[in-house]
């Protein structure tokens, strides 16, 4: 027997859980990363379901999230057209909601409230949560994220670099790459009905001014 979860107990229990969606270069993560700080929330970073054991997950049931496991190296991987490598984080994303939707109730189960940097699809969420526990954040013009991708000094950032420049031809790899952040899928993510904040100035510091339009949105004062 399948064991299907209805959405209004699902929203029940993750009645204390905030989310933030949306682009690239946008500021989820730091918002997140500032929203927990200064509010004292439990802090919910990019990627939290690699909490999950990897070695419970299984390639049929999670094809996906299971790819670097059975991909023959990171040249493969790198060499996905824009199209396959958007099929495949579509699936990883459709994957993860039944492990981030436990772990989320999981840590919320403590009563403090979680905020939340999550690539939850659009539909889910409007399933699970509610208009104040959602916010999206965009970026204008969406190319920024192929400009800027790479400008944030973080540990993954680095990584993928460090495998482009191990490819057999590491200019073709990173025109690739880049044509993945600037690929328009077939279909556009549908963000109305939600809360939605868009960044435009890239050359001077918004990041409070931001996080009290976030702030007051949530209602976390």
């Amino acid at each position: 027997m399948k064991i299907e979860i209805s959405s209004n107990i699902i929203r029940h229990y993750l009645k204390n859980v905030y989310f933030i969606n949306g682009h690239s270069c946008a500021g989820k993560s730091t918002m997140v990363r500032m929203l927990a700080e200064r509010y004292d929330m439990i802090h919910c970073g990019e990627n939290y379901h690699d909490v999950f054991p990897r070695a419970e997950l299984d390639r049929w049931q999670q094809p996906g999230l299971c790819y670097f496991d059975t991909m023959s190296g990171w040249s493969e991987w790198l060499s996905m057209t824009a199209e396959e490598h958007w099929r495949w984080t579509r699936e990883v994303s459709r994957e993860c909601v039944e492990i981030e939707v436990m772990e989320l109730t999981r840590l919320a189960a403590s009563g403090r409230r979680v905020i939340v940097d999550t690539n939850i699809l659009p539909d889910v969420l409007r399933e699970i949560s509610d208009y104040r526990h959602v916010a999206i954040m965009l970026c204008d013009p969406p190319d920024v994220t192929r400009t800027r991708f790479f400008d944030r000094d973080d540990p993954d950032k680095k990584f993928m670099l460090e495998q482009i420049a191990l490819c057999p031809d590491p200019e073709a790899a990173r025109r690739n790459f880049d044509s993945w952040l600037d690929y328009r899928p077939p279909i556009e993510e549908d963000w109305s009905g939600f809360f939605t904040l868009t960044r435009s100035d890239f050359e001077h510091d918004t990041r409070e001014e931001t996080l009290a339009a976030l702030a007051k949105h949530f209602e976390l004062e």
